[in-house]
């Protein structure tokens, strides 16, 4: 009954995503009704600690709870990255950063070089632009016509501006901060030291693999070179405004406890915000300006409470639900039985993941349903849930960019006049290679048992 439950549930939750309902409505609502069937299976919701007295109502208990958990220490720290990416995104630095990295793009006449090149690039912009969609769209209008103009195919070039979110790059996103938190490490230790080189590797083993595959491709379709006309960056902020959208990886680098005093990453955005908004007054001396620029962060704090902090917490419902009917603990007793408990569990995570943001075409719905079951797991089988986490957190965005209903393919697709399947079978091999990489540099890099 627990297995059948939990399948149940899962199956549901990827049809309503994938039927275009809210992903944060959807893991809610089926998450709640998995809690108030293990009431009627007789197990508990909540600890009689924390229990209201009515196993029904401890089912909205629990909610209760992971608000005040997660709109707090996690949540905030999410909302405060996330209204610093809207900063830089109102101030133009963001637009300074991919303008800069576009420039050198110019000068390469080798059209598979410039593609590596530009994908290699692209992932750099990945810094200052974390959303998927948003990046790709502006790959698209700017890299995708040089990139056609020298020789690349519509396939190959809209392949490279799909690819460079399927691996989380900056040690200091939302979702790397999350997946920190789930393993229990320091961020600099997991982001770092355990995160950054497989993440590195694995973006060197999928430009290897867009090399051959786009070429392949070319070759096979006969492909006939075009030009098109490259959309020009427009803004106005100098250009020592790109070293911006970084200052919160170096401030983390900087104020860890050896160089300069420790300090929390929330009070090191803090002191980025604090620094930016000076050096906006210094240009303008307007501090009406100024002030009105710094709303953009407390918008975008607001936005993330609705989109992620809200994801996160039906995400929490649903996975304590599968945790309370039992579908975890059965999960659990299958893969041990099979011997190599370990690496089965972490494959088998990493392909659930992959497989469910294919479906959905999202990369935080998976990843935020099935993080929180991490801790468990870890605890009862004597794993590293840093083992664990790293593959699940690369195979969401993996499997996002495998998507034809991800955002991030459809914009590409449309803006390329190609379709979603063309561009999935181009991102196709490079993304599998990409996704065996980071499972191989896990095994080898990131130690299973707990540290």
């Amino acid at each position: 009954m627990d297995v059948l439950l939990g399948v149940l549930a899962i199956v549901a939750v990827s049809y309503y995503i994938v039927k275009g309902y809210s992903a944060t409505g959807v893991l809610l609502s089926i998450g709640m009704l998995l809690l108030l069937a293990s009431v009627l299976l007789g197990k508990p919701v909540l600890p009689e600690a924390k229990s209201t007295g009515s196993a029904v109502l401890n089912v909205v208990e629990y909610v209760k709870e992971l608000l005040l958990n997660r709109g707090g220490g996690l949540g905030m720290l999410i909302m405060v990255l996330c209204g610093f990416a809207a900063y830089m995104s109102h101030l133009g630095a963001n637009d300074m950063v991919v303008k800069l990295a576009a420039h050198p793009l110019k000068y390469i006449n080798s059209p598979y070089l410039l593609m590596v090149v530009a994908y290699f690039l692209a992932c750099l912009m990945s810094f200052a632009v974390p959303s998927a969609t948003g990046l790709g769209v502006l790959l698209m209008a700017t890299l995708f016509p040089v990139m056609v103009n020298v020789g690349i195919s519509r396939g190959a070039a809209a392949a490279i501006c799909v690819s460079p979110a399927a691996i989380i790059l900056s040690p200091t996103s939302g979702d790397v901060v999350l997946a920190a938190e789930t393993a229990k490490m320091p961020l600099t230790l997991f982001a770092f030291q355990l995160t950054l080189p497989i993440s590195i590797i694995s973006i060197v083993t999928i430009a290897i693999a867009h090399y051959f595959w786009q070429r392949f491709l070319d070759r096979r379709e006969g492909f006939v070179p075009e030009q098109l006309q490259a959309q020009e960056i427009k803004t106005k902020v100098p250009k020592f405004y790109a070293i911006l959208p970084f200052t919160p990886i170096i401030g983390v680098l900087v104020f860890d406890g050896v160089i300069a005093p420790k300090l929390h990453i929330i009070t090191v955005i803090i002191l980025c915000l604090m620094l930016t908004a000076a050096i906006d007054f210094c240009r303008s001396f307007d501090a009406k300006k100024m002030y009105a620029d710094s709303e953009m962060v407390y918008r975008g704090m607001a936005d993330a409470f609705s989109s992620v902090v809200m994801l996160l917490v039906a995400a929490g419902v649903f996975a304590h639900g599968l945790e309370t009917v039992g579908f975890i603990s059965s999960l659990i007793s299958s893969v041990q039985s099979l011997g190599s408990g370990g690496i089965i569990m972490m494959i088998a995570l990493a392909l659930i993941t992959a497989l469910a943001a294919i479906t959905t075409g999202s990369g935080n719905a998976p990843f935020y349903a099935f993080i929180t079951m991490i801790p468990k797991l870890a605890q009862d089988m004597g794993i590293n849930p840093a083992y664990l986490t790293i593959p699940m957190l690369q195979a969401s965005n993996l499997g996002r960019s495998l998507s034809p209903v991800s955002g991030v393919v459809v914009a590409v697709s449309g803006m390329g006049k190609l379709s979603p399947f063309d561009v999935v079978k181009r991102v196709s091999v490079p993304m599998i290679v990409g996704f065996l990489s980071v499972l191989i540099c896990t095994e080898i890099l990131v130690p299973s048992l707990p540290m």
